[in-house]
C-alpha cells in the first residue's frame, strides 16, 4: 500500500474538526483497507496498545536524519523548528525545498514505514546511533513533502490529527456492521477491552466473527472499573443484595498473567507491561498461585519494611516507570499483593462466571502468605450497619474505603456498569490530565509552574482550570504538607519530552500525564472551554498508573456541579 494514501487519510483527518465527519473519512478508508497493520499507524503507532516498544527518537537525531537526507544544514533546521513549533512541518518544507530527488528514490510504501520503523526499538550496543540514523534517514530520501510530515509525527509519537480510541470504534461500526444499532457499537468496545489491539478488532469486524475474540492470558485486557457511591444504601441500590464488601486499597492496580508456556507478565491499568519493575511479584505468584494458566486482578500496596505498616500510594508509585536499581526499589519500597478477582483460570474465561464462583476459585487458587500475596479482606450483607461498620473499619486500618460487588455480578472489562461499586469518604478530588503549561520567573525561571488541566470529553480534552500549589519548590525547602509531592524540577522533567507547541511563556503538551487535584468547589466559568472552573485547585499526587481515558468526563464534571448546588439551596 502506498503511504502516500494513508497520509492524505492524515490530512483530510486532521482539517476536519467534526467528530462524525472524521468517522466518515476513516470508515470510508476502511472499506478499501487490506493491510489491517496501518491501523496502528493510524494512531501513531507501531504496535498494539499494550505492547511497550517505543521508537525512543529524539527531536535532535530527527534532525540530524533530515539534514543527513535533505543537505540542508542542522542549524537552518532548527531555526525553522523555532519559527513553525512543529518539526512535521519543518520536514514538509525542506523537503518539497530539497534540490533534487535523489537518484533511485522509490515510491514509500506502508509496509517498507513499518519494517524501518520497527527495528529501531530493537538496536542496541555500539553504532545503535548511526544505524537509526540511516533507518529513518532512507525514509525521508524517498518521501514526499507530505508523507515527511506525517513521518516525522509518527517517528515523534505526536500525530496531531486528533483520532482517538472512539473515533476508530466508531469507524470500524460505519465500515463492517450496522451503524443503526447501539449493540454494534457495543460490540466493537468489548471486543477491543478484551483484545486491547485494533487491528485484531479491525480484522474480526470484516469477518463479522467479534464474539469468536477470547482472553488470552499474556495480553492485556481493560479492568473492570467501578463508580462512585456515597451510602451503603445507594450501593445496595445498584449491585444488590446480599453483596461483597471489600477493603479499597491505596495501591495500584496489577493485572498479573501466566500463559500456557508458564511465562508470568505483570500489567497496568494502563496496559503498560511492568513485569521487569516487580521481580518479587513475579516470585510471589510463582510460589503461592496454583493453575497452569491465569489472569488475576489486584492491588499492589506499598509497605515500610521496618515497621511493616502500609503507605500511600505516592511512596510507591516511582516503581511503575523504574527501569534502573530494581533490586534497591524491591527491598526499599516493598509491596503486598491483595488480589480481589480472576478472570481466566486453566483455560476456561471467567468474565461470565459470577463474582461470588470467582472468588470461591480464588479462595483455592492461592495460598495465602502476608507481606506477599493475600486475598482482599471481606465481608458479605445484606445489613447495612454491618457494611457500614465494616467501612469504618476499613477507613481506621488505613485503607481509602470499601469496594462493594454483586455476588452474581460478570467481570466486565474498561466499563463503569454498576456490577461493583466504590465507597470512600467525600472529597472535593479528581483525576484530569495536564494539556498545557507556563514557565515560571525569578527563582522558578527555567520550569514549568503552571499547569492547563483537563477533563474528557469523548475524545476531546477541555481545560476545567489551572494548578500551580501543592507542589515542592526544591528539595528540603517544601512545607511539611507537601513533603510527598512532586517538585517543580520533577514535573518539569515529565512534561518537557510532551511538549508540542512554544508560544512564549506557554507550552502545549501531549495529554498523556494524569494526577489527582483538589479543589473547594466547581463553578460554572465561560474562561474555559468545558464551561467550568475548579476552585483553588491543588496537585495532590501524580498518577503514573491511570491512563488519559480514566480522568474525570465533562458529564460527570456537571453532575458534581448540580449536586454541589443543590447541597448549597439545601443549607439555604
Amino acid at each position: 500500500m502506498d503511504y502516500k494514501i494513508l497520509v492524505e487519510v492524515y490530512e483530510k483527518i486532521s482539517q476536519t474538526p467534526g467528530r462524525l465527519d472524521k468517522t466518515n473519512i476513516l470508515a470510508d478508508f476502511f472499506k478499501k483497507l487490506k493491510n489491517s497493520e496501518v491501523i496502528y499507524l493510524l494512531k501513531g503507532r507501531l504496535f498494539p496498545d499494550y505492547d511497550s516498544r517505543e521508537i525512543g527518537i529524539s527531536e535532535q537525531l530527527t534532525i540530524k536524519a533530515l539534514a543527513k537526507s535533505t543537505g540542508i544544514s542542522d542549524k537552518e533546521i532548527v531555526k525553522k523548528w523555532k519559527a513553525l513549533g512543529d518539526l512535521g512541518e519543518v520536514a514538509f518544507e525542506v523537503i518539497k525545498h530539497k534540490k533534487q530527488r535523489s537518484l533511485g528514490a522509490k515510491e514509500l510504501l506502508v509496509e517498507k514505514v513499518l519494517e524501518n520503523l520497527r527495528k529501531l526499538p530493537e538496536l542496541q550496543g555500539k553504532g545503535t546511533v548511526s544505524k537509526k540514523m540511516d533507518f529513518i534517514s532512507e525514509l525521508f530520501t524517498n518521501a514526499s513533502p507530505l508523507e515527511a510530515k506525517y513521518l516525522t509525527r509518527t517517528i515523534l509519537g505526536d500525530l496531531r490529527i486528533g483520532l482517538g480510541d472512539g473515533v476508530i470504534r466508531d469507524a470500524i461500526v460505519y465500515s463492517y456492521l450496522d451503524k443503526e444499532k447501539k449493540e454494534a457499537f457495543i460490540a466493537v468496545q468489548e471486543a477491543y477491552d478484551l483484545a486491547t489491539d485494533w487491528k485484531v478488532v479491525f480484522e474480526h469486524a470484516q469477518k463479522n466473527s467479534l464474539s469468536k475474540i477470547e482472553l488470552s492470558p499474556g495480553r492485556p485486557l481493560k479492568v473492570m472499573l467501578f463508580p462512585k457511591v456515597t451510602s451503603v444504601e445507594e450501593a445496595f441500590e445498584v449491585v444488590g443484595m446480599p453483596a461483597a464488601f471489600e477493603y479499597k486499597y491505596d495501591g495500584f492496580r496489577m493485572m498479573i498473567n501466566k500463559d500456557e508456556k508458564g511465562n508470568i507478565k505483570i500489567f497496568t491499568r494502563r496496559l503498560d507491561e511492568v513485569t521487569n519493575q516487580f521481580p518479587e511479584v513475579k516470585n510471589y505468584v510463582e510460589k503461592h498461585v496454583t493453575g497452569k494458566t491465569f489472569i488475576l486482578d489486584g492491588e499492589a500496596v506499598g509497605y515500610n519494611p521496618k515497621n511493616h505498616k502500609y503507605t500511600s500510594f505516592q511512596d510507591i508509585a516511582q516503581r511503575i516507570k523504574r527501569k534502573y536499581d530494581i533490586e534497591k526499589m524491591e527491598k526499599e519500597l516493598p509491596i503486598e499483593l491483595n488480589i480481589f478477582d480472576i478472570i481466566y483460570y486453566n483455560g476456561k474465561s471467567l468474565i461470565s462466571t459470577p463474582f461470588k464462583e470467582r472468588r470461591n476459585i480464588l479462595e483455592k487458587a492461592i495460598n495465602q502468605k502476608k507481606w506477599q500475596i493475600v486475598l482482599a479482606k471481606q465481608i458479605i450483607t445484606d445489613n447495612a450497619k454491618k457494611g457500614e461498620d465494616f467501612y469504618h473499619q476499613a477507613l481506621k486500618e488505613g485503607e481509602e474505603g470499601v469496594m462493594i460487588k454483586g455476588l452474581n455480578a460478570p467481570y466486565k472489562p474498561g466499563a463503569r456498569v454498576g456490577y461493583g461499586v466504590k465507597y470512600k469518604p467525600e472529597g472535593n478530588e479528581l483525576d484530569v490530565v495536564i494539556v498545557g503549561a507556563e514557565y515560571g520567573t525569578g527563582k522558578r525561571a527555567g520550569w514549568l509552574t503552571s499547569f492547563d488541566v483537563a477533563c474528557r470529553d469523548k475524545d476531546k480534552f477541555l481545560e476545567i482550570g489551572k494548578v500551580s500549589t501543592g507542589f515542592k519548590e526544591i528539595e528540603g525547602q517544601e512545607k511539611e504538607e507537601d513533603k510527598d509531592n512532586l517538585s517543580f524540577i520533577e514535573i518539569s522533567n515529565i512534561l518537557k519530552p510532551l511538549i508540542k507547541k512554544t508560544e512564549g511563556k506557554h507550552v502545549h503538551v501531549k495529554p498523556e500525564i494524569v494526577i489527582t487535584i483538589g479543589y473547594q468547589n466547581i463553578q460554572i466559568s465561560p474562561t474555559y472551554e468545558s464551561g467550568f472552573a475548579l476552585r483553588f485547585p491543588r496537585f495532590m499526587r501524580l498518577r503514573p498508573d491511570k491512563d488519559k481515558s480514566e480522568i474525570i468526563t465533562l458529564e460527570e464534571i456537571k453532575k458534581d456541579h448540580d449536586k454541589q448546588t443543590r447541597n448549597i439551596q439545601g443549607l439555604g
